[in-house]
């Protein structure tokens, strides 16, 4: 086999590898919860360290890869991930496993900065074509088998086992880099970016934290104010340090392009929404339904399985449809999907939830290929990287700041609402006295078992019905919310993205159909 075949294998097995763990986690989180003690807040760190460093890095880690290597750097970023994956693994408490968590997303900004480049050296022509359809779809998989994966190895071996089995992968993909790949760098790199790496991965975390301890802290709080100030100043910095960098690593001036900016949006709004919600989607399905992760992983298939499939159908379309055409009704779909997933309540069950499942599965899938094609088709080929890198740090923003916001909306209406129901059914005071008050951090992450085992038969079936009661509300809350900010990412796709904004790439087939 040629070489550039292997380093396309090489490079497929490191980005499945960290893309399906971005999807294996969330049906864990439940045994998580239970094994490590977790909070609600915790639980939401398990997703979000990992979220907030490949957002932060991804930039910065493409700059690296041009001025040291991209072979190299791909390597670093193998064994950082592997290393980091056997610590989630051993993990004792919930900080040791999110700042692993932490450190894995270093690992995989560095693997997903370089993946492109390292294939796009590889290969020439019809070639190169036919390896970014490869890569397409073993990203397309890793979403799609993540949750069955992570519900399979979780039911069957336990949760340490979803970052156990990275180690000998993780392994195996170094001495099949570190064998077959060849190495390229810019020669026109020149330095890292630090004032911009600093500022915006300060802004970023100073943002998320904030809203994920606002409820605990008060929104008005000293603490919660300052972050979002330090977050707003720091933001600041960041835009004034790119505009005088001479090789930046986030050109703005690329989002003065309509159609560049759409994109941008585009993804942001489509991890904000749908991809923010598979936490609170499994909590539901595990905690509040019952059901096993295997079993939840199973729940999942058809949205992941209608996502995968649609997803070379939607490729295709892009020379035959316009493209904003594509990117608003897949949203439209994706907000659409969040609406019928709602109206849920304390009886319902799973198959509430399926409707929503399809036509959510088929909007992800129709928005994902011309979304990719947008951001590096509006801007000139060699700054293809960066803004593929861009679009990534938009999505990956989109999740961590999702989960945070939707966090803090849902965990305040759980506990409001499932008060309210203990208040109406006269056994308030009674679940007070017997948890000793303890129970607002119960409630967001579905956890009301072991504080129903000291109540009387009475309280604890008022508690299990006020508490589904409370969590199905807050969920179509939520729900309503993210369907809500699909739609605006709908809008904005189809006002921005323009056919006049795209620009001709040597060696492509086609171009994108006519607005």
């Amino acid at each position: 086999m040629e070489q550039k075949w292997w380093t396309l294998i090489a490079v497929c097995v490191g980005i499945f590898m960290l893309l399906i763990d971005i999807t294996v986690v969330n049906v864990a989180l439940p045994s998580i919860q239970r094994s490590l003690h977790a909070s609600f807040s915790d639980l939401q760190w398990v997703v979000n360290a990992y979220a907030l460093m490949l957002a932060a890095l991804l930039l910065t880690a493409g700059s690296l890869a041009d001025l040291f290597g991209r072979k190299l750097i791909f390597e670093i970023g193998l064994v950082i991930f592997t290393a980091a994956s056997l610590t989630c693994a051993l993990a004792q408490s919930p900080l040791m496993l999110n700042l692993s968590r932490a450190v894995q997303g270093i690992g995989g900004a560095v693997m997903l900065a370089t993946s492109l480049a390292l294939i796009a050296e590889a290969f020439r022509g019809r070639d190169r074509a036919t390896a970014f359809a490869v890569y397409g779809a073993v990203i397309g998989a890793a979403v799609a088998v993540g949750p069955l994966v992570g519900g399979a190895l979780t039911s069957g071996l336990g949760w340490r086992w979803i970052f156990f089995v990275n180690v000998p992968i993780g392994v195996g993909a170094f001495g099949l880099t570190l064998r077959t790949v060849a190495d390229s760098r810019d020669p026109g790199a020149t330095r890292i970016d630090w004032a911009g790496l600093v500022s915006f991965s300060g802004a970023l975390f100073l943002l998320v934290y904030g809203l994920i301890e606002a409820n605990a802290s008060g929104w008005g709080s000293a603490k919660i104010i300052g972050c979002f100030a330090g977050a707003l100043a720091l933001l600041g910095v960041f835009v004034v340090a790119e505009h005088r960098q001479s090789r930046p690593m986030f050109d703005l001036t690329l989002l003065r392009r309509p159609a560049f900016a759409g994109a941008s949006i585009v993804g942001f709004a489509l991890s904000a929404s749908m991809f923010s919600l598979f936490l609170y989607l499994t909590l539901y399905i595990q905690n509040v339904l019952g059901y096993s992760p295997f079993e939840a992983g199973l729940r999942f298939l058809p949205m992941t399985v209608l996502l995968f499939l649609v997803s070379p159908i939607a490729g295709r379309l892009t020379t035959r449809v316009p493209i904003r055409a594509l990117l608003a009704a897949g949203l439209v779909a994706v907000s659409l999907g969040l609406l019928l997933m709602g109206g849920l309540n304390a009886s319902s069950g799973w198959t509430a939830l399926l409707p929503g499942f399809i036509i959510g599965g088929i909007g992800v899938g129709i928005v994902n290929p011309p979304l990719a094609s947008t951001a590096v088709g509006v801007v000139p080929h060699h700054r293809s990287g960066m803004a593929s890198g861009i679009n990534n740090t938009f999505r990956q923003t989109g999740t961590a700041t999702g989960i945070a916001a939707l966090g803090a909306v849902f965990q305040h209406e759980v506990a409001v609402r499932t008060l309210s129901g203990l208040r109406q059914s006269g056994q308030l005071g009674a679940v007070m006295h017997a948890t000793h008050g303890n129970l607002n951090a119960s409630f967001a992450s579905g956890s009301t078992q072991t504080l129903g085992r000291a109540l009387a038969p009475a309280a604890r079936a008022a508690l299990d019905h006020s508490f589904r009661v409370g969590f199905t509300g807050a969920l179509d809350e939520v729900l309503l919310i993210g369907a809500a900010v699909a739609l605006a990412g709908a809008a904005a796709g189809l006002a921005l993205v323009r056919r006049s904004d795209f620009i001709a790439q040597p060696g492509a087939d086609a171009a994108p159909a006519a607005a």
